[in-house]
């Protein structure tokens, strides 16, 4: 863990290290990556059933042993407690109805008389979410894609998921179907994503793919990308808590943990103008470390990609914080409300001392698939609006061609386009 004065000499050369990491996926895992999708392309279900034994331990002799069926989650349906199926149950509504509140409808502009201009809002046919397996089970990933998912009126949702030793999670399985996904496939990885971008006789193309994965994932979806639409390209989750000295330094270090003990990648990283507050959730990370039961995660996180850094005005922390756009930004300052305006670049804000990052990572309705890297300066939260597409709506009547064509003529003659300007001129002042 790196204890820094941001006015300190050489300050953003020693914090590059956080900044870079897991950048280096590199030529190896693309060329591993490349190599998987063209077999996928060129093998179909072939390739996808050998690829799933090798990597996920998974001894399967035909496609439908990869398919989850509906026996299998009204199975997991008994193995959930009633308490937690309606924690669930209660995420999947929250989230329904905050996103209900991002639809766009079609809509049509008829303020020329003599032109009707609009835009026609078209759900995506299908779709396929990766849900991450392997050191944590995620429902919480299932519900956060499929749920904008079906809100946007998605026709089919498609889920593949790892499942090493062929054991996929019932909490996933519940929340699949609590949320609306219509398959399920236990396979992951690289040939997870290829499966569904190519599509084999078994698993359908899709046309878009959403859902956070390890590096092999995400440079699949990187390497797909145009064949479908995906939602980002996600890096390791982060976190950066904003303080101004007051709070609790126990739960700010609860709060920098909740990032670390996702994977030793994950980055937690404290900036505040007080320097005796810094020392304490400093304390407080050390003691709460040895009480997790992913202890060995969390501090490979803490110690390598961690952060505690003091400066002068909060002018400086927001400063700092806009230029590195984290993916989770608290704002754990007296005023949170003083300093939003301020904050330009952040993928989920979190406002005040009793809204900790995990409350939006479960059930507060927003979604938790965010833009990592420092990539929320240009992207934005999954969203209704990435589960849509939409159309350009033009009408022209005669009188409307006839009122702006010689400038649509004159524009095209500006570009050297005579056959752009033909199909206006010969319809002006014509009849069909």
């Amino acid at each position: 863990m790196l204890f820094l004065d941001i006015s300190a000499s050489g300050f953003y050369e020693k914090f590059n290290a956080i900044l870079s990491r897991g950048e280096e996926a590199g030529r190896e895992v693309e060329q591993v990556v490349n190599g998987i999708i063209a077999d996928v392309r060129l093998r179909g279900d072939a390739a996808v059933l050998e690829l799933t034994r090798r990597f996920d331990r998974l001894e399967a002799t035909e496609m439908s042993d990869l398919e989850v069926s509906s026996a299998e989650i009204d199975a997991a349906f008994l193995k959930v407690a009633p308490e937690e199926i309606a924690a669930l149950e209660l995420a999947c509504k929250r989230i329904a109805r905050f996103h209900e509140k991002q639809k766009q409808q079609t809509w049509i502009s008829t303020e020329e008389p003599d032109i009707m201009l609009g835009q026609k809002v078209t759900p995506l046919a299908r779709v396929g979410i990766y849900v991450p397996g392997g050191k944590a089970s995620y429902p919480s990933s299932v519900i956060m894609n499929a749920v904008p998912a079906k809100v946007a009126g998605v026709g089919e949702i498609i889920m593949v998921a790892p499942s090493p030793g062929g054991e996929i999670s019932p909490h996933v399985l519940v929340s699949a179907r609590l949320s609306g996904v219509d398959r399920i496939f236990r396979i992951g990885g690289a040939q997870a994503v290829a499966a569904l971008a190519y599509g084999t006789a078994t698993i359908p193309k899709v046309d878009k793919i959403t859902g956070p994965g390890n590096i092999y994932v995400a440079t699949a979806k990187k390497l797909v990308f145009g064949q479908v639409g995906i939602d980002m390209i996600a890096g390791p989750s982060e976190i950066l808590v904003i303080n101004d000295g007051s709070g609790n330094p126990s739960h700010i270090a609860a709060d920098l943990l909740s990032q670390a003990e996702h994977d030793e990648l994950a980055s937690s990283i404290l900036i505040t103008t007080d320097r005796r507050f810094a020392e304490k959730v400093a304390v407080e990370v050390e003691q709460q470390l040895k009480k997790l039961s992913r202890e060995t995660i969390a501090r490979a996180s803490w110690e390598k990609y961690g952060a505690i850094i003091v400066a002068e005005t909060l002018d400086e922390v927001i400063a700092f914080s806009n230029r590195i756009a984290p993916e989770h930004l608290e704002l754990a300052v007296a005023d949170p409300f003083a300093i939003l305006s301020k904050i330009s670049n952040a993928g989920a804000i979190f406002m005040g001392h009793w809204t900790p990052e995990a409350a939006g990572d479960y059930l507060a309705g927003p979604n938790h698939t965010l833009p990592t890297g420092g990539t929320s300066r240009f992207f934005s939260p999954l969203s209704v609006d990435d589960f849509v597409k939409k159309s350009s709506i033009v009408y022209f009547s005669q009188n409307g061609l006839n009122r702006l064509g010689n400038d649509i003529v004159k524009i095209a003659e500006l570009e050297g386009l005579e056959a752009h300007g033909l199909s206006v001129s010969i319809r002006l002042k014509t009849e069909l």
